[in-house]
């Protein structure tokens, strides 16, 4: 794939993070053998990684997602995000609430595409102390 066929994947991968999430377009972006590389206590599958951001979704049912930067290996078929998202936090998510305030997350995750699909996934999260007032 080209750097802008990638780029475009991570974009609409980002999107799904926020409410309403386009359940049908995360089928279509993750292929059926998917690994979860960074599975924060779940299992690594494309199931149970769905299921975490449900969770994510619905701690902070209003949430808006954002590519800030995004970093592109067209040889190896690996993208790197930065990605920052804000929503007020309803449920308790990742130790964290509920806080009932407005909340600024951040992370970074690299994926993998093979064959128009993202077939591997890491990533890190940031929720400690980014209370918007």
């Amino acid at each position: 794939m080209t750097r802008p066929e990638l780029e475009d994947i991570t974009r609409k991968w980002i999107s799904l993070w926020c409410a309403p999430t386009d359940w049908d377009l995360f089928d279509k972006l993750h292929s059926e053998n998917f690994v979860d590389m960074s599975p924060a206590g779940r299992e690594s599958t494309k199931s149970a990684f769905a299921m975490g951001l449900k969770q994510f979704i619905e701690a902070f049912p209003d949430l808006q997602s954002t590519a800030e930067e995004i970093i592109v290996d067209e040889q190896a078929q690996r993208v790197a995000v930065c990605w920052s998202a804000v929503g007020t936090n309803k449920l308790t998510f990742l130790g964290v609430g509920p806080t009932n305030r407005k909340t600024k997350i951040t992370g970074i995750e690299i994926i993998e595409i093979s064959n128009g699909r993202i077939s591997k996934r890491w990533g890190e999260w940031d929720i400690s102390e980014h209370f918007i007032p």
